[in-house]
């Protein structure tokens, strides 16, 4: 199977359905089936947001979404290309004394960065629902779709401090897995892949929502974009 088979064999492809035509996310799927962190010299790339600034609202204002992507997101992935330079240096001039510092601030800003990008094309401003492939899987592994609803807002509003709540794919038992994540990186299982990211950093809501995290967990499961969530597990499952 060449790469072209493969992409299509994924799913993926046809997700850049559901983007506008000419948005750069929409390409990168085309081309790549996997979400385009980094740019052709290896670089760490910002991409622009796949809609509108105002595409999720009343749920998302306009103002919070331009804040998140443009400095919050777009601040991490500058953050993890400086992180990089500082490791690539110290090996450069066998002066080990702060990789492992600088090591420690990739893993948070690039893990940033990672979960950053799959939350924006997580989001719709329409509702839909799981189905297909996913449906089954959800129905085996929570028992029903409301209880995977129930386990996701549950676990994502007691987050302590800041962090995620995250559905995953996890390849080794071949199940879905519900994960609360703290900071942009604590709390993980290895191998997990991250299918469905919440944002409960305080920054996510703090504008609209005020300090009522409850309020905008519940307000961002009512437009999840369920058919994003199904091609990541599509792909997920050809990648493993």
């Amino acid at each position: 199977m060449d790469r072209k088979d493969f992409l299509s064999a994924t799913g993926i492809l046809s997700l850049t359905a559901l983007l506008p035509a000419n948005s750069v996310l929409a390409e990168n799927y085309r081309t790549n089936g996997l979400d385009k962190l980094t740019d052709a010299a290896g670089n760490f790339q910002h991409l622009p947001l796949p809609y509108n600034k105002n595409f999720l609202e009343p749920y998302m204002d306009e103002e919070t979404v331009y804040l998140h992507h443009t400095f919050h997101h777009g601040g991490a992935v500058k953050a993890a290309n400086g992180d990089l330079q500082k490791i690539r240096k110290a090996l450069d001039d066998n002066s080990l004394e702060t990789v492992d510092y600088w090591t420690k601030k990739l893993s948070y800003h690039f893990s940033s960065h990672v979960l950053h990008t799959i939350f924006w094309t997580n989001l719709t401003n329409k509702k839909t629902e799981p189905k297909g492939d996913l449906l089954k899987r959800i129905e085996k592994d929570f028992g029903s779709y409301d209880k995977l609803k129930t386990y996701l807002a549950k676990t994502s509003k007691d987050v302590d401090g800041n962090g995620w709540g995250i559905l995953g794919y996890q390849p080794y038992s071949d199940k879905l897995t519900i994960l609360q994540c703290e900071n942009h990186e604590k709390l993980t299982q290895w191998g997990v892949i991250p299918l469905l990211v919440v944002d409960v950093w305080e920054h996510a809501y703090y504008l609209k929502y005020k300090n009522k995290r409850t309020d905008f967990v519940d307000n961002m499961l009512q437009i999840i974009n369920w058919d994003d969530v199904a091609g990541r597990l599509n792909t997920a499952t050809k990648l493993v």
